[in-house]
């Protein structure tokens, strides 16, 4: 059979008597596990987590609880497969014949070694042992449920999922230390990365551009601990999220026209609160003629739009050299003749050369910052452009940032795990030494329900002019915001 090597490991042609390691019946034979039986749930829904089973995956077929002696029995026929296998002539397969070569020597070891197993329980050992060979092993299944946010490894024994905005144990485990760092190269290696003792911490993407971020030993004590944020397959729109509770329909309708009259925002929000999934929906208002170019530290926002050029920053090698940072991507983005600078997320000094852009006619620039509301949000920028080492005086900094950001929305995680919308403040501009705001709509919280679920509304704040009117009369979006802004008054 091609893919074997000579007439090693076992074969068709060896006998039970000189390899069997008969495994009881009793060892291998583990129970069903019950199926799940919730709907995937989208990022923004505010629905309660549902109940499924952990190592379940998106195809809804019924898997068994892992136990000590499945992991065994893994190891033995893993370890009879390597010694078997040649996986040189095994890489110039495909995805596809490779499965199929590496499923044929498993069914041959099982049959020699004799392990009672049934037939279900067979082809689930031979999935995992082809996600170990082919694909991110004990992963696969996790990474192939829609309905999972975040995916988070501590060490080998431990694996967490966040699901409908609340985290819990997964039954999924690693082999070991080693099987767990060897994927993580395996993911990091794909975009030009590496994770080792000497660079213990590395951040890189999914083919579907999931974020991940590995830390190893030594610094990782308890072993590499990864963590991977997903995206769906189906990438989430306005209309969704107003079908999720997220933002009402005017509300949505509003940031249509923010996007569309090219005000200059930025999304702000805490770990995980939907900043980059937000930003994704209102990319879509772009206009398909606009050349549009991303800069990120890992490539996670997918525009539709055609005339899209994407950064992307280098970590140093491990001489120390090589390194391309934020600032060097925006600075070299003003070169190429951008109508839009889009920042996946900005983290330190590169905010001043974000605002630099926006205030010398990239219109419509776009960026995501960690703070809490919209006030922290532009405290949060007066600290990073100090951590540059700029020695601006503290009213000219907030000048810039007051003529440069027009719009600031905040997007929250609730402690019942939705994500909310919260906040649509515009920038007016200075009075004296102070930046002065304005909300054009709040989410004001109004208790919680049987279930523990937030109950809350989206009101308008009676601003019937916005400071960015000129704007959209100059867009001809002027009577649209109008009508808008009147609809949020209605109860």
């Amino acid at each position: 059979m091609f893919g074997r090597r000579g007439n090693e490991g076992t074969g068709k042609s060896g006998t039970a008597g000189q390899t069997a390691h008969a495994v009881p019946a009793s060892a291998t034979t583990m129970t069903a596990e019950r199926p799940v039986t919730a709907a995937p749930q989208p990022v923004f829904e505010p629905a309660p987590p549902p109940v499924m089973a952990p190592a379940q995956a998106a195809t809804g077929r019924r898997r068994t609880p892992r136990t000590e002696d499945y992991y065994d029995t893994k190891s033995q026929v893993f370890s009879a497969l390597i010694d078997t296998i040649d996986l040189s002539q095994l890489a110039k397969l495909d995805t596809e014949s490779a499965r199929e070569e590496i499923r044929d020597i498993v069914n041959d070891i099982i049959t020699i070694k004799n392990f009672a197993m049934s037939i279900s329980e067979q082809e689930e050992l031979l999935d995992d042992i082809c996600n170990d060979v082919l694909g991110y092993g004990p992963l696969e299944p996790l990474l192939a449920r829609d309905d999972i946010a975040d995916i988070m490894v501590n060490g080998a024994g431990k694996t967490y999922i966040e699901v409908g905005g609340k985290v819990q144990e997964s039954e999924i485990r690693f082999r070991d230390n080693a099987q767990l760092l060897s994927i993580c190269q395996r993911i990091v290696s794909q975009v030009g990365r590496r994770v080792d003792e000497s660079s213990p911490i590395c951040d890189a993407r999914l083919p579907d551009g999931s974020r991940v971020n590995v830390i190893a030993p030594p610094l990782a004590i308890d072993g590499t601990a990864l963590t991977i944020r997903k995206f769906k397959k189906d990438k989430l729109t306005l209309d969704q999220l107003v079908k999720f509770g997220s933002i009402t329909p005017e509300g949505a309708a509003l940031l249509q026209i923010i996007g569309r009259v090219r005000c200059n925002l930025v999304i702000s929000g805490g770990t995980g609160s939907g900043k980059t999934t937000l930003l994704n929906c209102l990319t879509n208002y772009i206009d398909r003629d606009e050349r549009v170019i991303t800069c990120e530290d890992s490539a996670e926002l997918q525009l539709q739009q055609p005339h899209v050029v994407r950064l992307e920053t280098r970590p140093p090698n491990i001489e120390g050299e090589g390194e391309i940072t934020m600032r060097d991507l925006i600075k070299n983005c003003l070169r190429m003749r951008p109508e839009r600078i889009i920042v996946g997320e900005v983290r330190g000094p590169e905010v001043f050369d974000l605002l630099q852009a926006m205030n010398t006619g990239h219109d419509g620039s776009m960026g995501t910052i960690h703070a809490n509301t919209p006030r922290e949000c532009l405290s949060r920028m007066e600290s990073m452009i100090a951590m540059g080492g700029y020695t601006l005086p503290a009213k000219t900094v907030r000048e810039i940032i007051a003529g440069s950001i027009d719009v600031i929305i905040q997007a929250s995680r609730l402690r019942d795990g939705s994500r909310r919308i919260t906040h649509i403040t515009e920038v007016v501009g200075m009075e004296g030494d102070v930046i002065v705001t304005q909300d054009l709509m709040r989410f004001e919280m109004q208790g919680e329900d049987a279930n523990g679920r937030i109950i809350g509304k989206h009101t308008g704040t009676g601003i019937g002019k916005p400071h960015f009117w000129d704007r959209a009369r100059y867009f001809n979006e002027d009577k649209r915001l109008a009508a808008t802004l009147d609809a949020m008054e209605k109860p």
